[in-house]
């Protein structure tokens, strides 16, 4: 067997092992997926009637008022939602190292990447299973996209590699905690930058030195990108700078993970 075969059947056989962690713990699970939908129904209903009269044709929509409010925050969450999956990544990378799995792993004939790879590819899937559910619940509250479908599958795509790009760096977070709840914490600023940016309300209305922080960070070309994929409203070059940042970041993250897992000592 290659090394290259061994690693994709390690990097299997521990995805199986994160979904039925899934399976048997599912209350992170159910956290993470209701979280955005919490607080899309908040924005939505208690602040959307007035965040959405001060959006003018920011939205792509016209009207103002609720349902505009909804077209605008949607991207923004489904960047949260990306943002909370990668947080429990963090705890479950940090579980196994403070447990003692990891030096048992290390032991084994195992490819070394397929214990953080199962991490990532089960972030993966609990982050298909949350925006699914949020973009669930946001087409029954009224949210109407009117993406095609190569738009839409652009749309998976660029959540698909901001969602490496954050699980890689939450497995790094995770890997160097040297507890379970410091990694708890480690990766909350992921939810707090879409606040930062364009995420729930246009950055021309902030003030001008934290407006140049939300235009340059990376979450706003990433949701700008989903916007513009999801409801027709400019991109211009926000495409570019948010491939740029997410491919950057993943093979940043990647080797400092990897470099974290194998430096590291076994607490």
């Amino acid at each position: 067997m290659t090394a290259l075969s061994l690693a994709v059947t390690d990097s299997a056989t521990m995805l199986r092992r994160q979904l039925r962690h899934m399976l048997r713990y599912p209350s992170l699970t159910v956290q993470l997926i209701g979280m955005p939908v919490i607080f899309l129904l908040l924005f939505v209903y208690v602040f959307g009637g007035t965040l959405g009269a001060g959006l003018g044709g920011a939205a792509g929509a016209g009207g103002g008022g609720r349902d505009e409010y909804l077209a605008y925050v949607t991207p923004g969450i489904l960047l949260m939602t990306v943002g909370l999956c990668a947080t429990g990544t963090a705890v479950a990378v940090a579980m196994d190292m403070t447990a003692g799995i990891v030096a048992r792993f290390r032991t084994m004939a195992i490819s070394r990447s397929s214990v953080l790879t199962g991490h990532v590819l089960g972030s993966m899937v609990q982050m298909v299973l949350a925006v699914a559910v949020l973009l669930g619940v946001a087409v029954a509250i009224g949210f109407r996209p009117d993406a095609t479908p190569l738009e839409w599958l652009a749309a998976l795509g660029m959540l698909v590699l901001i969602s490496l790009a954050l699980t890689w760096l939450s497995v790094a977070l995770g890997a160097q905690s040297k507890s379970v709840e410091s990694a708890s914490n480690a990766p909350m600023p992921l939810t707090l930058l879409p606040f930062l940016g364009s995420g729930f309300v246009p950055t021309d209305s902030m003030p001008d030195w934290l407006r140049w922080f939300a235009d340059y960070q990376p979450f706003t070309p990433v949701i700008e990108t989903l916007r513009g994929l999801l409801l027709g409203t400019e991109i211009g070059h926000n495409g570019a700078l948010a491939v740029a940042w997410c491919a950057g970041g993943t093979v940043a993250c990647f080797l400092w993970a990897r470099r974290l897992y194998e430096r590291a000592p076994v607490r």
